[in-house]
């Protein structure tokens, strides 16, 4: 099988080093380049055409790591970006993703945590450290699901919405297979029939239609 191809970006060289490690010295990963800046990262990454992008958000004073995916995103359509970062606050958050990340995980995540999101990116999944699921699922609880978005939802299964709540929480496909006594296998499958069902191509768009933004 493919080695997953991942790019880093961060300005602090403790950390883009320590993410690198991370990276290359897991199986079945290969860190193809990191760099320190937006500028970069804009003229490097489109040639390295990495499967995965970790991405900080504050990259210095000129450019933020969400202009960077804006940026980066419609030249590199099938390159997937993770937010890699300590930004917790809800604006952020936001923001880095109508821009174009996929995932939003902290820098405080395990190593063998942030090899999983990477892992379940690379996949067609939206990892978010349960943090940040956290602050998505609070953003839209309180609306009402609206005549267009409630069609979508009552055709999913009680397990569907099982599965749903746990995407919601942030948990990776394994972790729902535990909790639900299930195959990771089963949870791939039943994410992709809730995703044909809802109209989405990702667990951001799912939880946000589940909770009627």
């Amino acid at each position: 099988m493919k080695d997953i191809t991942v790019c880093i970006v961060d300005d602090v060289s403790e950390l883009r080093h320590a993410l690198e490690e991370i990276v290359s010295s897991a199986e079945g990963y290969e860190c193809l380049g990191t760099m320190s800046n937006a500028a970069e990262a804009i003229a490097r990454i489109p040639l390295l055409n990495p499967d995965v992008v970790l991405m900080d958000i504050n990259l210095g004073e000129n450019e933020s790591g969400i202009d960077c995916v804006r940026k980066l995103k419609p030249v590199v359509a099938s390159t997937n970006f993770m937010m890699c970062t300590v930004y917790e606050d809800d604006e952020k958050i936001f923001q880095a993703l109508s821009a174009g990340a996929s995932g939003y995980i902290l820098k405080k995540t395990e190593p063998a945590k942030m090899l999983d999101a990477i892992k379940e990116l690379h996949e067609g999944g939206a990892p978010m450290s349960s943090q940040i699921a956290r602050k998505v699922v609070f953003a839209f609880r309180d609306k009402a699901l609206s005549p267009a978005n409630s069609a979508g939802i009552e055709q999913l299964s009680y397990r569907e919405k099982q599965i749903l709540e746990e995407l919601s929480r942030g948990l990776m496909y394994k972790e729902i297979a535990s909790v639900l006594f299930i195959s990771p296998e089963t949870v791939r499958k039943h994410v992709y029939h809730i995703y044909e069902k809802l109209h989405v191509t990702n667990r951001v768009e799912a939880v946000n239609k589940y909770f009627g933004r």
